[in-house]
């Protein structure tokens, strides 16, 4: 309906779920999360890792424990919304690296139903981003270069960049963003809520 004194405006239609091979696509929004989101984040981490191969089995407690800590950046706690519900959820938190606040990735979970819709893609597109946008210099995870290459990632080592733990190093991976500097050089801690849930 017009407002009084204001342009008119035609009726919104509504958006078709996008096609791929002749599978319907979920409608995705990927937005910050809200306190409201809490418990579905926390029950989204725990569905997508109960039978991960190389989880700790607390993913989900992690998120609640770095979410009360002081390394916790509530813009980079991102949730992937599917027909209305929370279905994915990522989150970067800030570690040291040099003496340098730097970000650290993790973890990230999808829903197991909705594994290969695009969703976790969309999440670490929207979270590298969100990140690159307020001028953070990289972030920091562990796990698959084969996945993780094709956002950018490289193995840390490439950029001077060691674990905590040696053994972590074929799966340490740092994605340099637009304010990387090359004084980011040495061992990468993650908050200290990864030492007791990760």
């Amino acid at each position: 309906m017009p407002v009084a004194g204001g342009p008119s405006r035609a009726p919104r239609k509504s958006i078709a779920p996008a096609r791929s091979g002749g599978h319907t696509l979920p409608v995705t929004l990927i937005r910050r999360e809200t306190e409201s989101d809490r418990a579905a984040v926390h029950a989204v981490q725990d569905a997508a890792f109960a039978t991960a191969q190389h989880a700790s089995g607390h993913e989900a407690d992690l998120v609640d424990a770095l979410r009360g800590g002081e390394d916790w950046v509530p813009r980079l706690s991102l949730v992937a919304e599917v027909d209305g519900k929370i279905a994915g959820h990522v989150v970067c938190t800030h570690g040291r690296l040099a003496g340098e606040r730097v970000l650290g990735l993790g973890p990230i979970g999808v829903e197991p139903a909705l594994h290969g819709k695009g969703i976790g893609a969309a999440l670490m597109h929207a979270v590298i981003g969100a990140a690159d946008a307020v001028d953070e210099p990289g972030i920091v995870l562990l796990g698959d270069p084969k996945f993780y290459g094709r956002f950018g990632f490289v193995l840390a080592e490439e950029l001077g960049v060691v674990p905590s733990d040696p053994n972590w190093a074929p799966y340490f991976q740092v994605r340099a963003l637009a304010n990387w500097g090359e004084e980011l050089r040495g061992r990468f801690d993650f908050p200290p809520a990864f030492d007791e849930f990760g």
